[in-house]
């Protein structure tokens, strides 16, 4: 999802944030923005995303993004592979400010506790809001209904499957401990 800096649904100038008005949002990519979407966050497939709000003045100079993130999604099951269908819905809230200060080229910085807002800058981009909010929603193991991860052996053929009990680190001594012993009762 490439938006044109010119795009006022993708983009807003900074020059358009004025005095206490409100400024709407509402973005709904279309098919080749879903794709490129998709393709973007490492998903299988995105539809009915939408982002819609607005802009609202906060302070003297500083401005927050105040929308409803909606989206469907399809992501592979973590233990089948087959898609995985969800659904997100998301109140997002992002601060943005002109004088944010940067840390760039600090060895080691101790920020502050509260969240600092993005750098307004030439003003807000938000396809790349959407693309981060999105990305951050997505469930990080989506799993089919039912799906579940049973005992898995793999070996060479021929040679005997490890087990985990074979895995643990006192296994070999508790097999000795278990000979030792059964050679004493005889």
């Amino acid at each position: 999802m490439s938006p044109d800096p010119q795009d006022p649904a993708y983009f807003v100038k900074r020059s358009d944030l004025t005095g206490n008005q409100s400024v709407m949002v509402d973005i709904r990519p279309n098919e080749e923005e879903l794709s490129e979407l998709a393709q973007e966050l490492d998903i299988l497939g995105a539809r009915k995303v939408t982002l819609v709000g607005r802009i609202e003045p906060s302070g003297k100079h500083d401005w927050v993004v105040r929308a409803n993130l909606g989206a469907t999604v399809m992501q592979p099951c973590v233990v089948t592979l087959q898609p995985v269908t969800t659904r997100i819905e998301e109140q997002i809230e992002r601060s943005y400010a002109p004088d944010v200060p940067s840390f760039e080229g600090e060895e080691e910085v101790e920020l502050p506790s509260e969240d600092l807002p993005d750098p307004l800058g030439r003003g807000i981009d938000l396809g790349q809001l959407l693309r981060e909010e999105l990305a951050l929603a997505l469930p990080t193991y989506p799993r089919a209904e039912g799906a579940s991860l049973n005992d898995a052996t793999f070996t060479e053929p021929g040679a005997t499957p490890m087990s985990d009990d074979d895995a643990r680190p006192f296994a070999g001594l508790a097999a000795l401990r278990d000979q030792l012993k059964s050679d004493n009762d005889t």
